[in-house]
């Protein structure tokens, strides 16, 4: 073969290797060595591969000119809808399907003529007019796409929307519901909270178009316009979500706007956010997930990104609001909305994980978190501001009439209010070890053996049991601070009684009794009895020994005289605590009746018994009041408006 050694070119393709093999013929027939049989062999081969070449340009002619018509047959068909402003997918099934079918015919060739990697003209050109008609294609499928969405989107209205159960069975709530009342966010609890996402499903969109949704979005992501789809999609359902927002009167809000607002206006809004973050997230926004997997579940995570890109924004508007909740100053009354809020967030936890668990939903998923434990975080400040705000509430002036202080009603109204939080305050309460710090009681060091067993037994009482009784501790101490108040020792021991049996009669009739047990309420009836008791005997213990017997001789002068004077100071003390007291108040109406009962059974005994026994002794015109009239004037104590006894004989 001599030293020729031919260097092959870097060909492909069948046309390639022809040439090559002719190409190596020729090399090997210059060789001057060759015998003639060779030679003819050669020749042969030569002229064999010479009319193949001839077959395979006239073969590429021909495919070369059925790929031209083919795509003079796909621009006929799409072109033809660029003069009609009608919509494809509204005009028939038939047209929609043969629009698409092009569409996947114009892809097809680019993918041929692409695969063919050829630098002739006339296929660049062909390759040209193919990419200029998928994407005048593609441009109309978008403009289909977002009409679809946006005419077939159903209204945010009950009589338009059903709960879908996981088996596709669903509840009509129109019947149920009427938008602009709690009865929507009760409905939709009621089908949604403890229950799985799929359990809650609304027709954002009308289901007749959710398959020309997917075929349309199929057939863009096949043909590289998958941002465009996905673009699409996002513009027109974050403007739904946009709008069910403004249908739930949720405002945009920075968190300067909210930490600016009067506690008014706040406790409003609040009450409004709880209300929409139900209804946004059950069922709107999982509904929304549903559409999206609908149309974009087999076109890899488009689902997840659409979705998430489309629910972003709305949702940190949501979160927005709770975060600036949670910064906001730690004023008792804000106690319970703080709590309003932190339990909507954690009952949607789990649908929030859910919505957005992969990594492209992560940023919404971590503030979420975030919010959450701020919240948390608030609600322990504010519960341990309240007690501080309790403890140092002070008064410069003793309250009038001995009644229910306005803090005690606060302080225990307030508490029951609590009772609907329990579950959360149990949670919140704990310390980090698990425990909860206990204020001692007011009078610990003068604690009865019963105080001190219902003390041994604090353990077994739940965080908020604990808390809430260190509330009514530090309240109890406050209160004796202010019965210091009164110069009047019996006055003093009025306040308090009143003011502990307010708090029992709170607790027993009401679930608090099972907060804060039996033992609780025992130890503070006793309480509030002890302290009747010593008003009784801080009013009456002077007055009632003038009463007594301790004359020796019944027929003195002397004796006469001193029983008057004894009786004529008896009247003059009674009616000094007639007047006195009839301006005191007892509000409780049982507790009034029971110290008025109590009170005349001692002081009207002694009297008959001092004026049946003294009579003789005293004379009848001595007598300013007979038992029936100091009775009748005993029931006109403690109505809160002071009396006189100007007219003796009132009778």
């Amino acid at each position: 073969m001599g030293d020729y050694e031919p260097v092959a070119p870097q060909l492909e393709g069948e046309e390639n290797l022809i040439a090559a093999a002719e190409h190596i013929v020729r090399a090997l027939g210059s060789n001057k060595n060759l015998t003639k049989d060779v030679k003819k062999i050669l020749a042969d081969l030569g002229s064999q591969l010479s009319n193949m070449a001839t077959i395979e340009d006239e073969v590429v002619e021909g495919v070369e000119s059925g790929i031209e018509e083919q795509l003079r047959v796909v621009e006929e068909k799409i072109m033809s809808w660029e003069s009609d402003e009608s919509m494809i997918f509204y005009s028939g099934s038939n047209d929609a399907s043969e629009y698409l079918n092009a569409t996947d015919e114009a892809r097809k060739l680019i993918d041929e003529l692409e695969s063919r990697c050829s630098s002739g003209k006339d296929e660049r050109e062909l390759l040209r007019r193919a990419h200029d008609v998928l994407q005048l294609a593609m441009q109309r499928l978008e403009e289909e796409f977002k009409h679809l969405l946006v005419q077939h989107r159903q209204p945010f209205e009950p009589e338009h929307m059903s709960f879908r159960s996981s088996e596709d069975d669903s509840v009509d709530v129109g019947s149920l519901v009427s938008f602009g009342d709690d009865s929507f966010e009760e409905s939709a609890g009621r089908y949604s909270i403890g229950r799985t996402s799929e359990d809650c499903i609304i027709d954002l969109v009308h289901p007749d178009v959710i398959h020309d949704l997917k075929c349309i979005a199929n057939s863009m992501f096949m043909s590289s316009y998958d941002h465009e789809c996905r673009q699409a999609y996002v513009i027109v359902r974050k403007d739904a979500l946009d709008e069910c927002l403004f249908d739930l009167e949720i405002e945009k809000l920075s968190i300067e706007d909210v930490l600016k607002m009067d506690w008014g206006t706040l406790n409003s809004k609040i009450k409004r956010w709880v209300r929409a973050m139900k209804i946004f997230v059950r069922p709107f926004l999982v509904s929304e997930k549903w559409l999206c997997d609908q149309i974009f579940l087999e076109l890899g995570s488009a689902s997840s990104v659409c979705f998430v890109e489309a629910a972003k924004a709305p949702m940190l508007q949501l979160l927005n609001f709770a975060e600036a909740i949670s910064i906001s100053s730690h004023q008792p009354e804000k106690l319970v909305r703080f709590l309003d809020v932190y339990e909507v967030l954690a009952d949607l936890l789990s649908d929030i994980d859910a919505l957005f668990s992969d990594e492209a939903g992560s940023c919404i998923r971590i503030e979420y978190h975030e919010v959450l434990k701020r919240l948390a975080d608030s609600v322990r400040v504010t519960f341990l501001e309240f007690k501080n705000a309790v403890a140092s509430n002070t008064s410069a002036n003793p309250f009038a009439g001995g009644g229910n202080h306005p803090l005690t009603r606060y302080v225990m109204n307030y508490i029951r209010l609590l009772v609907d939080y329990k579950d959360t305050l149990n949670l919140l309460l704990k310390n980090d070890d698990g425990e909860t710090a206990r204020s001692p009681s007011p009078d610990s060091s003068h604690a009865t053996e019963e105080e001190s067993t219902s003390n041994d037994s604090s353990a077994c009482l739940s965080p908020m049991a604990l808390h809430l009784q260190s509330l009514t501790s530090v309240l109890e101490a406050n209160l004796q601070e202010k019965s210091k108040l009164y110069g009047d020792a019996s006055l003093q021991h009025f306040f308090l009684m009143n003011n502990i049996h307010y708090m029992v009669q709170k607790v027993k009739n009401s679930e608090l009794q099972a907060i804060f047990g039996d033992k609780w309420i025992r130890k503070h009836n006793w309480k509030f009895q002890q302290h009747a008791m010593d008003y009784e005997r801080a009013t009456w213990s002077t007055i009632l020994p003038l009463l007594k017997d301790e004359s020796n001789s019944s027929n003195s002068s002397i004796s006469r005289t001193l029983l008057k004077e004894r009786l004529r100071s008896f009247y003059v003390a009674f009616e000094d605590v007639y007047k006195t007291q009839t301006a005191w108040v007892i509000p409780d109406l049982h507790l009034r009746e029971d110290l008025r009962i109590s009170t005349s059974l001692k002081v009207i005994q002694a009297y008959r018994t001092f004026v049946g026994r003294q009579m003789q002794h005293i004379g009848e015109k001595h007598i300013r009041y007979n038992a029936e009239d100091l009775q009748d004037y005993l029931l006109d104590l403690f109505e809160g408006s002071q009396k006189s006894l100007h007219n003796p004989h009132r009778r």
